[in-house]
């Protein structure tokens, strides 16, 4: 099931750096690659929630990674700034989403 979380992961952030690059569909190759970027994206978040994975866990951590991932794309590739607030804001995400999976509860 973590598989399939990664593989969302990756799929939503390349449809996601894709999207900027299709300067609005626009260009081809980028368009293509958000459509079934998002599409991969789905479907493996399904993937991952149909084996278990609960759906707050799931979404919590493909959403953060997403946020975080994207943040720093943007920073180093593709001219974007990130400011010390933004980089705060992440960190306040990532706490979140790690305090959604340390307070779940687990069944032996």
């Amino acid at each position: 099931m973590w598989v399939w979380l990664a593989v969302a992961i990756v799929a939503e952030v390349a449809a996601t750096v894709s999207l900027k690059v299709s300067e609005g569909f626009s260009r081809l190759i980028p368009s293509v690659v958000v459509v079934v970027g998002y599409g991969v994206a789905f479907f493996s978040l399904s993937q991952a929630l149909s084996r278990g994975l609960p759906v707050g866990v799931a979404y919590g951590i493909w959403a953060a990674t997403g946020v975080a991932a994207i943040a720093v794309i943007g920073a180093l590739f593709l001219g974007e700034s990130l400011t010390w607030v933004q980089v705060g804001g992440i960190g306040l995400v990532i706490a979140g989403v790690l305090a959604l999976e340390l307070g779940g509860v687990h069944r032996a």
